[in-house]
């Protein structure tokens, strides 16, 4: 720098704090100071100053306190609004409806499952996603009482009713009392009522929001309840459409009817003012304002696997098709009513197929709830009523992995979702079909070569390996599950487990303001807490649950009084389904001491199933069953 140039920053007059500098250096050498001692004036002056240097700190941070906690208060209740959907208001008021959707058994990996399998099919980029994945908000921690691993009972039953319950219990708490449910509650505050599941009406998903019973498999007691007839509150729901017409025919009507009994539910339910439809023709005459309450059974059991219906669309209807008929007939029957509509939609056979081990059924399954949630979407946007639409799972089934390690060397990073494009039928449907071939009596010494067209034209696989063939033709009645398995391994997909995980499962709405409360992760009871406060149900749940208890008896057709619960289930009994799992796919999963058969096991590195012993009971059902 030149002489005399000034600095662009002139330096200023020494500060005080040079001062101090030189003060310190002499204290610390024994020399003594310059600076002269303070006067009383500057001691009080700093003392004051410390004071309101203290004071201001102090206020500071109660300040920042008292934000903090008006803040956190703002983020957990709602501020006030004018009551509409979507604005941020506390809770609507007025008129409103809410479709609750339930994808029974979808976890995360389901939908990157379905995810990738759709962009391969159809040749769409890799960011084009499902319109699920448009309308995730948060997720919900599934266990129940019993377990760290819950069934759909108490999975569901956190959603009805609000609380955490054993596996197994249809709407009733630990201590065997019911608990009533939002849909009970929603029917006497005037709200117009439905489910619409693909599995059986009376399975425990739908079974939660229209009945109570201690054990899940009380299907037939179950199916009386969900008309109104042995429900204390009498009918919950105005319309019903799914599956599981056996529940409701006379044990006297032969292989028809699954019930214990000869009572023909639907009759009672004539008599009680239900219309009952179960064809296809019948469903598509519904048009859009059908007489309620109304019952649509459209098959024996469950609906197939949409991957087996797409075949067979002149018998059942699909998910979204019957999710478009409820939709309508609740709007129009509530059109001049005060009161909205609530309704339970659930992709039922998800489920089913992860219990199955099926990945190409699982994407179909999958992405016909897909389309069902765009039908209420559609249905949203064209509706004068407020809705809003909440979504989410009971749990994930079979531990689905897109990876999987075939040999003990490290494995590549990919799965192959070319191989399910290839897929046409499920492993249960084409189980079916080999079942049938070997009770027709036909000569099996072209076994193989029939085989192996059952495999090229059913599950797209052109190179069956010894093992695999052998254990076909050995194990028969284990075959759906070596169908599956073939298709696994070869699209690279793993499984842990042909029951439930403990995994998180996702939530969705069709408005992430009006269902903030869900945003994040959450207990599945909160599922259940929010559902109520959206109707204002909160205070008639307590009464429903209140009523029911007091009424604990109920006098059937005889005359006699009967516990409409069931009895007290022992301690040692199991209650999550698992001893009734002819409903998933097959049998093996049952204990030996109850089917006469030992445990069996399945080696997937060498692909060929290996059973110890199994009774000719156990196959002969095996080759009876029908989809």
């Amino acid at each position: 720098m030149a002489r005399g140039q000034e600095p662009l920053v002139a330096r200023g007059p020494p500060s005080d704090g040079s001062d101090d500098i030189e003060e310190e250096d002499a204290l610390l050498t024994g020399q003594r100071t310059s600076k002269q001692a303070p006067t009383n004036n500057s001691v009080l002056r700093s003392r004051w100053k410390d004071i309101a240097l203290f004071t201001w700190a102090l206020l500071a941070t109660a300040a920042v306190i008292v934000l903090a906690v008006v803040y956190q208060h703002s983020r957990t209740e709602s501020p006030r609004g004018d009551g509409k959907i979507g604005n941020g208001a506390d809770r609507p008021s007025g008129k409103r409806n809410l479709i609750f959707m339930v994808s029974d058994g979808m976890g995360p990996t389901s939908l990157a499952l379905t995810r990738s399998w759709r962009q391969y099919t159809e040749q769409l980029p890799y960011d084009q996603t499902l319109l699920l994945d448009e309308y995730l908000i948060g997720q919900s921690r599934t266990r129940s009482t019993s377990s760290l691993v819950t069934d759909s009972a108490a999975g569901a039953t956190a959603f009805s009713c609000g609380h955490k319950s054993y596996n197994g219990a249809i709407s009733v708490l630990p201590d065997h009392s019911p608990c009533g449910s939002v849909m009970e509650a929603a029917k006497r505050m005037g709200y117009t009522t439905g489910l619409v599941v693909t599995t059986r009406i009376t399975d425990a998903t739908p079974a939660v929001f229209a009945s109570h019973v201690r054990r899940r498999e009380m299907e037939d007691e179950i199916a009386l309840q969900m008309i109104g007839d042995t429900h204390p509150l009498g009918r919950i729901p105005d319309l019903m459409l799914g599956g599981g017409r056996c529940h409701f025919l006379p044990n006297s009507t032969g292989d028809e009817s699954c019930r214990n009994d000869d009572v023909d539910v639907r009759r009672v339910a004539g008599d009680m003012g239900w219309d009952y439809i179960s064809t296809r023709k019948e469903f598509d005459g519904l048009g859009t304002n059908p007489k309620l309450p109304l019952m649509g059974l459209f098959a024996y059991d469950d609906i197939p696997y949409e991957i087996d219906r797409q075949y067979q669309g002149d018998t059942y209807p699909s998910l979204e098709e019957m999710t478009r008929t409820a939709l309508d007939a609740l709007s129009a029957a509530t059109a001049d009513k005060d009161q909205g509509f609530f309704i339970m939609i659930e992709g039922s056979r998800i489920d089913h197929a992860g219990h199955g081990n099926d990945p190409a059924a699982q994407v179909h399954e999958v992405l016909a709830y897909d389309h069902a949630m765009a039908a209420v979407l559609e249905f949203i946007k064209d509706s004068a009523t407020p809705t809003l639409m909440v979504a989410t799972s009971d749990h994930e089934t079979g531990g689905l992995a897109l990876a999987r390690q075939l040999h003990p060397t490290y494995p590549a990073y990919l799965w192959y979702p070319g191989v399910l494009a290839n897929v046409t039928h499920s492993a249960s449907h084409t189980s079916h079909e080999y079942h049938d071939y070997l009770s027709a009596s036909r000569l099996t010494s072209n076994m193989r070569g029939w085989l192996t067209t059952l495999l090229s034209e059913s599950l797209g696989i052109h190179d069956p390996s010894p093992s695999e063939m052998a254990s076909l033709i050995d194990h028969p009645a284990l075959a759906s599950y070596t169908f599956a398995d073939m298709i696994s391994r070869r699209a690279q997909t793993g499984w842990s487990t042909h029951g439930h995980s403990g995994a998180d499962v996702n939530i969705y709405s069709s408005d992430p303001v009006a269902a903030r409360r869900l945003v994040g992760n959450h207990e599945n009871t909160e599922v259940g807490d929010f559902l109520r406060w959206y109707l204002g149900a909160e205070d008639e749940v307590e009464k429903v649950t209140k009523t029911l208890r007091k009424h604990l008896e109920v006098t059937d057709d005889a005359g006699e009084g009967k516990v409409w619960l069931g009895s007290v289930p022992e301690s040692s009994e199991r209650l999550d389904g698992q001893d009734h799992m002819d409903h998933y796919v097959g049998d093996h999963k049952k204990r030996g001491e109850h089917e006469g058969c030992e445990v069996l096991t399945f080696d997937h590195t060498q692909n060929d199933a290996r059973k110890k012993s199994i009774n000719h009971s156990f196959a002969a059902r095996q080759l009876k069953r029908v989809e």
